[in-house]
């Protein structure tokens, strides 16, 4: 799976629990929170589907590297590789 795929994966993530996300709005290097109006339930129900989508543990500890798409993606590539 290479980091487009994941990427695309991430957004439609992401759509799933905020629909009125646009992808082409989103900007990969800046915070997705600040980006997408998510409250904290809202990230958590990302950080479960990504688990789901891509079979990946994500360790509460890590919650917080998960910030930017770009910073999601690596973190991804990294586990799925």
């Amino acid at each position: 799976m290479n980091k487009q795929d994941i990427a695309a994966g991430v957004i439609a993530t992401i759509k799933g629990i905020a629909p009125e996300v646009e992808e082409g709005e989103l900007v990969a290097s800046r915070a997705l929170r600040d980006q997408v109006d998510l409250d904290s339930m809202d990230w958590l129900n990302v950080i479960i589907g990504l688990h789901e989508r891509f079979g990946v543990d994500i360790p509460e500890a890590d919650y917080a590297k998960l910030t930017t798409l770009d910073a999601i993606v690596a973190y991804l590539a990294a586990k799925v590789a």
